[in-house]
């Protein structure tokens, strides 16, 4: 297990090297995101989540705005994370992957339990069911390639 939590943090990635440039697409896809939740006038919650802010009381369409906006801070943290450790400490790719599981994992099931009106389906929740699956192949792949 010591490919999932290495012992010393470095630049060697024990996995296939496919594993790496997937994994920099997903840290790509959660800067771009969270950068959008941040900027966008909507926060994106209208414009690409489909929310009908519109129908909202101001001040509640103003809190989702803002809680979008949040969500695209924390986005952004674990983006720059992403970042670091294709820069210097591969090494730690596996034990991300896992963190990209959970938490895609749970946004399909905190949106099956907590739904919430929208006009259109999210791109966002179709690439969830992408990317579980995902994760977990590219975590398969990260484990040390066997030399014969």
């Amino acid at each position: 297990m010591t490919w999932l939590f290495p012992p010393q943090l470095d630049n060697r990635f024990p996995g296939h090297r496919f594993v790496v440039a997937a994994f920099a697409l997903l840290t790509a896809l959660t800067v771009g995101r969270s950068l959008f939740h941040i900027f966008a006038p909507d926060g994106g919650a209208q414009s690409v989540a489909h929310i009908p802010l519109s129908s909202y009381p101001a001040p509640a369409a103003d809190a989702v705005i803002f809680l979008f906006s949040l969500w695209g801070l924390s986005q952004l943290m674990m983006g720059a994370i992403y970042v670091i450790a294709l820069l210097r400490y591969r090494s730690i790719i596996p034990l991300l992957l896992v963190f990209v599981f959970v938490e895609y994992a749970g946004r399909l099931t905190i949106g099956h339990l907590r739904v919430i009106e929208t006009t259109a389906t999210a791109p966002g929740s179709i690439l969830d069911y992408v990317v579980v699956p995902l994760s977990l192949v590219l975590l398969y792949f990260s484990r040390p390639l066997s030399r014969p």
